[in-house]
């Protein structure tokens, strides 16, 4: 069914545009993005379930926005990235190639004529292959490369010859803890990843040592050499890395430093692991483990400005790695990176910021930054910061306002104001993500007071209106949340003219936004307290 084509409009929560793709892909995207289509043909038996994939649904739109974002020399975080491939039901090395080989071909027909989209879902599918530990170049160019034509000689070849990860013949196979077999440079990437599992059966792993197999390579040279088939020449690898053992021995070393009484010894120290948490997974997990987490906590309330801005920064890159959210959480970190994003310098407290939305993608990290007070600096950010510190700011408070009693938190600190600002600006490119926050600040019941104080039912007919298909569908969105609990909200926008557009979009709006008007004009329909409106065809 990989052949198959189909338009769709694809992370339809992110931005408008189309594209053919896979049916088995496009299988999937739907299940997450319209997947509120069933859901409002059983609403009443459902009303639960709606309210949970529209939340879903946000999340993958937000996390769309941070992978893509291009404004940003920060690296994403591999927490995101595993859960967009979990959402699109991407669990095996297998699924990521069988969609990596169907984008493939279509690049080949040039059945895609954006060449922006082709390339956006390249990239995501390449982060994709960066997690597990893939590395093939040019397996999406528009020609057939020799490589390519090679592989199909992995058709002929035993199964059990073939790596689990690249599905390519193995040339220097090993055994890890749960009796699985690798090709070594494959599994020590998916390890170097932060990864402590077995990518084929998702054990957890009890040791990370990697011991060749030998009675099956020799077996491989056999079939080969009977078969007349060349093994692909390989850089040798029969151990660690050499200067594997030199990045330790230097993470030793400026961890010590951490402690060292001298002030300029401790600042080099702090930038120089800032500096290798960004640009190394495998740094983030060594400094871990070699006991970096717990000296660098303690000097975020160092009265130091710049160790500080260092300091947090540093801790943001170490939360990317999966294993030191919990780490960095439990050293209780996170009342010392609020008082920097209240105190800090300006790109301290966005790196501050930064850090909490790295740290909040863990549910129990959530409660914790919002009953630690957490929310009023990122709110206070969100309205004085820079455009960078603005979008810092909303990434965590989407994040952190997925929990329940945050949403009342955020009320409190004046988060509808602030989004009220960012819908007006439109400057700033962040209505998007305004109006994804305000969906879910509308699911409570303090929001939706607050909101009926302002004018924020104007604003959102005015986007219904004039903004972008992505625009006018989250606006819809948020409408039919105030409506279904607020028959005044209904009146309020009919007042300003929402009939008309909501009309417009049954007709030529994005999927969701069509279903969406259609559901708020039957709404209005049914509401005694409004004058009869019958929502068209």
């Amino acid at each position: 069914m990989v052949g198959c084509v189909y338009y769709i409009y694809i992370y339809d929560m992110c931005r408008q545009f189309p594209l053919k793709i896979s049916f088995a892909f496009l299988n999937r995207v739907l299940n997450l993005i319209f997947r509120s289509h069933q859901v409002e043909l059983m609403h009443t038996q459902l009303n639960r379930a709606k309210r949970r994939t529209e939340t879903q649904d946000m999340e993958l739109a937000m996390d769309m926005m941070v992978v893509f974002s291009k404004n940003d020399d920060r690296s994403a975080d591999g927490a995101i990235i595993e859960r967009l491939a979990k959402k699109l039901d991407l669990h095996t090395v297998a699924d990521i190639k069988t969609e990596t080989t169907a984008v493939k071909k279509l690049v080949k027909t040039r059945t895609v004529h954006n060449p922006e989209i082709i390339q956006q879902v390249k990239d995501l599918l390449e982060k994709f292959k960066q997690i597990v530990g893939i590395e093939e170049s040019g397996i999406l160019d528009y020609s057939v490369s020799l490589t390519s034509l090679e592989r199909s000689k992995s058709l002929l070849i035993p199964h059990e010859f073939l790596c689990p990860i690249t599905l390519e013949i193995m040339t220097d196979p090993v055994i890890i803890a749960t009796g699985q077999t690798y090709e070594r440079q494959s599994i020590q990437k998916w390890l170097n990843s932060g990864h402590k599992t077995c990518p084929k059966t998702g054990q957890t792993l009890n040791h990370l040592i990697l011991a060749p197999n030998f009675a099956l390579r020799n077996l491989i040279l056999h079939w080969c050499e009977k078969n007349n088939f060349d093994l692909p020449i390989k850089d040798a690898c029969d151990g660690p890395d050499p200067s594997s053992f030199a990045l330790i021995e230097e993470i030793s070393s400026l961890i010590q430093n951490l402690y060292s009484s001298q002030m300029d010894v401790k600042r080099e120290a702090i930038f120089r692991i800032r500096t290798l948490s960004k640009e190394n997974p495998d740094s983030r997990v060594l400094i871990a483990d070699g006991g970096g987490i717990p000296p660098l906590v303690r000097l975020l309330s160092y009265k130091d400005f710049e160790i500080q801005e260092h300091t947090v920064t540093a801790l943001l890159n170490l939360s990317l790695d999966e294993a030191n959210k919990r780490l960095i959480a439990g050293e209780g970190a996170i009342p010392s990176i609020i008082e920097v994003l209240q105190n800090g310098t300006e790109e301290a407290r966005e790196n501050s910021a930064a850090a909490l939305f790295s740290l909040s993608i863990l549910d129990e990290n959530k409660v914790l930054v919002g009953s630690l007070n957490g929310i009023p600096p990122l709110v206070d950010l969100l309205c004085t910061g820079t455009t960078r510190g603005k979008k810092d700011a909303a990434t965590a408070l989407f994040n952190l306002v997925l929990d329940p009693a945050n949403k009342s938190r955020a009320v409190k600190a004046g988060i509808i104001p602030a989004l009220l600002r960012l819908l007006e600006d439109k400057n700033l490119g962040m209505v998007d993500e305004a109006l994804s926050i305000l969906l879910l600040i509308a699911s409570h019941p303090e929001g939706r007071n607050e909101i009926g104080k302002l004018s924020v039912i104007q604003n959102l007919v005015e986007i219904v209106r004039d903004g972008t298909p992505k625009n006018k569908e989250c606006a819809t969105a948020v409408l039919l949340e105030l409506g279904s609990n607020s028959s005044s909200c209904l009146l309020a926008a009919l007042q300003y003219g929402v009939y008309d557009y909501l009309i417009e979009i049954t007709k030529s709006g994005t999927s969701r936004a069509q279903r969406k008007a259609n559901s708020l004009l039957h709404l209005m329909s049914k509401c005694e307290h409004i004058p009869f409106v019958s929502p068209k065809s």
